[in-house]
């Protein structure tokens, strides 16, 4: 019960409604347990004593009975539902806090579709437990005790016959419990990869059919549904072996109670009416003990799911706000001093001492090959990873003493892969701030050379986007996603490759209007087109995670170093393909 112990702070504050559920629960036992009583006191006194008056009242206290049932049914059920509708409520709604908080350091590990899994059916099949299976485990415990006691009242010999099956059950349920709820995890591990295939293969399916691949992604995901299926086979397999036998032992159980209530009636120890009795009675006690596997079934997978829930729960947060952490604004000076890091413990470094100055104001170039250490740097301003080494400061403060939130709405984000939300264009400008007004907006929109495109639609800046801004080009969402970071008003701002997924000509218009914008702020652009960082105030190549050279673009191009070298590729490149034009 670990698992339950450790989420119950979800479920207790509703306890009050599963009380009154088990309140309404033991009226609907206890009335159960009565129907048997109706029968022998119909057989016995109104069939074999012939006092057929007492039809009427009986008939009447049973239909009483079944009305008072059928109200205790109705509250049980309901205030059960509602006990765990609104505990699993307040679970989702934790997990999805917990996953806004958790680091890129655990994103880079986790896999999408394996998070959805865990935020919807393993949410939910903990629900179905609390509101069911808690009830059904007590409802059967209520059932055999009241049974019990009935079956003790009629013949103590019986009872104790009947008694005697308890003890096999209970070890071959506890053994099946032991087995399945292995068996319930795989089950669950292998919907959460199956979930991921799937995720991964529709946002990849540009590139799966680009390249002609859709028979190696059926196979792939073939595999991970036969994973799925086997595991589900392996728990069918122990589902199949547990209850034949559990309903064996109950078998022989009523085998041996018939045979041996048969001899106590014809030795007139027991009347024929408390024989029927008793044998209703003995499956009321039977019935629940092999519903139990059952039970046991939902109390794995629920076990199963909340262990994957507390996976989330209590994932390190690597990212900690200080108690003193500042809430004042920031002028944009960020300085790097003997700055390493590594993404993984023991791997290669993404960034080896590094140190630079960035005043407020100043455009600061990041230019290298892939994997340099460009983007890492960026990403340790915004407190996304912290560095092993070194510190990052701002304004003269390291990044940890600011709130999180004052930092990171200081920091205006372009990112390479520009990411729009299914909603308006309005909306995903506005996005990083809510109160915009449509000035603002509009004119973040014409500073980052959207506002025409904008217009042409159907619906201007109400036209609605499809997943990820479909229905735009790559230079369309681009704009737009450097109109979001200027409607935030940044005093930092990041252009990483911002530029690299539009034309010649509207670079050329985007750099135009983002000088205008980043007057009085530090900016940071990282690229791969030299064009791109001409006008930076300074330019640092990285080349594996240390700084080679820095300085202006006509200095470094003085300085035949690798920053020429880059220069060189690029403009030859360029020559060439003029000279093959003419």
């Amino acid at each position: 019960m670990d698992t339950f112990k450790k989420l119950k702070h979800f479920y207790w504050p509703y306890r009050k409604y599963f009380f009154l559920s088990l309140f309404s629960l033991i009226f609907v036992t206890a009335i159960t347990v009565v129907y048997p009583i109706v029968l022998q006191i119909t057989i016995d006194e109104v069939v074999r004593n012939g006092n057929y008056s007492w039809i009427p009242y009986i008939s009447t206290a049973f239909i009483l009975l079944m009305i008072v049932k059928g109200i205790t049914t109705f509250f049980h059920q309901y205030l059960g539902e509602f006990f765990g509708i609104n505990s699993v409520y307040v679970v989702r709604e934790e997990l999805y806090e917990k996953l806004q908080v958790l680091s890129f350091k655990y994103y880079d590990n986790a896999k999408t579709g394996d998070l959805m899994s865990r935020l919807t059916s393993d949410v939910e099949m903990f629900r179905f437990f609390l509101s069911f299976g808690f009830s059904e485990l007590i409802r059967i415990t209520l059932l055999i005790l009241f049974s019990l006691s009935v079956m003790f009242y009629y013949s103590v010999p019986l009872a104790l016959v009947t008694m005697a099956a308890m003890p096999f059950l209970t070890i071959v349920v506890f053994q099946f419990d032991k087995r399945v709820h292995p068996a319930f995890r795989g089950i669950r591990k292998s919907f959460g990869r199956l979930n991921t295939r799937v995720q991964e293969n529709i946002s990849g399916m540009n590139t799966v059919k680009s390249l002609s691949r859709e028979d190696f992604e059926i196979g792939r995901f073939s595999n991970s549904s036969d994973n799925y299926r086997q595991n589900y086979l392996q728990t069918s397999e122990i589902w199949a072996k547990f209850m034949p036998l559990m309903e064996f032992i109950g078998n022989v159980c009523a085998v041996a109670l018939l045979a041996y209530g048969g001899y106590l009636v014809m030795d007139n120890q027991l009347e024929l009416g408390a024989l029927v009795a008793f044998f209703n009675l003995v499956w009321y006690i039977l019935g629940p003990l092999m519903n139990l596997g059952f039970v046991v079934n939902q109390f794995s997978q629920a076990k199963a799911s909340g262990e994957r829930l507390l996976e989330i729960l209590e994932a390190n947060e690597d990212i900690v706000e200080k108690e003193t952490a500042v809430d004042k604004p920031i002028d944009g000076h960020v300085t790097f001093k003997d700055v390493t890091f590594t993404y993984i413990e023991d791997d290669d470094k993404a960034l080896k001492d590094v140190s630079f100055d960035a005043p407020p104001g100043k455009v600061i170039g990041l230019i290298g090959p892939t994997g340099a250490g460009k983007t890492s740097i960026t990403q340790l301003i915004t407190r996304f990873y912290e560095p092993d080494e070194g510190e990052v400061l701002v304004d003269g403060r390291p990044v940890d003493d600011y709130k999180l939130k004052t930092l990171r709405s200081n920091i205006g984000f372009v990112l390479q892969e520009p990411f729009l939300f299914s909603t308006t264009i309005r909306e995903n400008i506005a996005y990083g701030v809510p109160d915009a007004t449509d000035e603002q907006i509009i004119d973040a929109a014409k500073r980052a050379q959207a506002h025409d495109f904008i217009m042409e639609m159907p619906k201007g800046y109400d036209t609605m986007l499809g997943e990820r801004g479909m229905g735009l080009s790559g230079g369309q969402k681009q704009r737009i996603s450097i109109a979001r970071a200027i409607c935030v008003n940044p005093s930092i701002l990041v252009l990483d490759d911002a530029t690299s997924a539009v034309d010649m000509e509207t670079e050329f218009k985007i750099q135009k209007a983002l000088k205008e914008v980043m007057k009085g702020r530090t900016t940071f652009i990282i690229a791969h087109r030299i064009s791109s960082l001409k006008h930076a105030d300074e330019i640092l190549v990285l080349e594996q995670g240390e700084i080679v050279e820095r300085g202006t673009h006509d200095y470094l191009l003085s300085n035949q170093g690798p920053y020429q070298r880059i220069y060189d590729i690029q403009y030859q490149d360029r020559e060439t393909i003029m000279e093959a034009a003419k």
